[in-house]
């Protein structure tokens, strides 16, 4: 039996990116039940792909009784809803067996990543003093996506003149900011700028100079997005709310490495157990972006842990 619960978290501040702020994170919690077993997985519908609660959940009643993970990759498209079932099954047949999903899969034991944590949109003032609490972070990602954005970089690196900087445009640029930008993100030291263009228009790209590696977000779902991005992307950005749960973004993960791109795992804002099959596919990732968890004000009952080495691998009581 599958039930579906919507669930809300608070932030711990504002999130803020160049779509718009929140004041909370809203999630869906799919639950299936089987035999004294129940397996959990946390989705966060997505507006920019045409997702609501509403239209997930119904996504999730239109399922067969006993929808197996095979059968759920034809059944269901890419997105929030196959990734809540997806991760759901993985964790119901993990507790079935005694294991723990990285066994299931076949995967070696997972250990802690370090993770990038995000600095929202802002004017450069509040940027900079974001910048100087989190400085003790060796890794920054600022939000940014404004034809305005050259003050907050400089803010940034000024508050955090040591740690390492990667920035995410969230569709927000045109080629002509980038192209103008481009030499200042090599010059503050950013390793990775995330999205620069929008999604669709992006084919700028593979003419134009790219100084430093840029990674494909909402220009890249599950494989099918992969042979598109050839030649105007270095790297791409796996979250498993758009890969459509664990299965896809592991098999996503091998294809992309095989055609050369580099790897980076992110997350949308949500709590512990959407994070926790992420951390699977994080490991030995080149930039891993899992901080769901750490903009919240509350979590789940047993989070994920973080610290100095970063985001350690769930417990049972989570997931998997």
């Amino acid at each position: 039996m599958i039930t579906v619960t919507a669930e809300t978290f608070r932030l711990a501040e504002a999130f803020t990116i160049a779509r718009g702020s929140r004041l909370e994170a809203r999630v869906l919690c799919a639950a299936i039940a089987d035999q004294g077993h129940v397996g959990r997985g946390e989705a966060v519908p997505y507006a920019r792909y045409g997702e609501t609660h509403e239209s997930v959940s119904a996504q999730i009643a239109s399922l067969p009784l006993g929808v197996a993970r095979d059968q759920l990759q034809v059944v269901l498209p890419p997105g929030a809803a196959r990734n809540a079932i997806d991760c759901a099954l993985w964790d119901l047949a993990a507790k079935q067996a005694g294991r723990r999903v990285w066994e299931l899969a076949d995967l070696p034991e997972p250990g802690p990543v370090l993770t990038a944590f995000t600095l929202s949109l802002a004017p450069p003032d509040d940027m900079r003093a974001a910048a100087i609490r989190h400085a003790h972070r060796p890794l920054l990602k600022i939000k940014l996506g404004t034809p305005a954005d050259m003050p907050r970089l400089e803010a940034v690196r000024q508050g955090a003149p040591k740690a390492r900087i990667i920035v995410d445009a969230n569709e927000g640029w045109t080629p002509e900011i980038y192209a103008d930008l481009a030499p200042h993100l090599v010059r503050l030291g950013v390793e990775l700028v995330e999205q620069p263009l929008p999604a669709g228009s992006d084919d700028m790209l593979a003419e134009i100079a790219r100084p430093l590696p840029v990674c494909a977000d909402e220009s890249c779902h599950d494989r099918a997005s992969l042979s598109a991005l050839k030649g105007k992307y270095d790297m791409i950005n796996i979250k498993l709310d758009k890969s459509g749960g664990l299965t896809e973004a592991l098999a996503l993960r091998d294809a992309a490495r095989m055609m050369g791109f580099g790897v980076m795992v992110g997350c949308m804002v949500g709590s512990s157990l959407a994070m926790a099959p992420a951390v699977l596919v994080a490991q030995g990732a080149d930039i891993v972006d899992l901080d769901g968890p750490l903009l919240l004000a509350e979590d789940r009952a047993t989070p994920l842990a973080y610290d100095a080495a970063g985001v350690h691998p769930p417990r049972p009581e989570l997931w998997g």
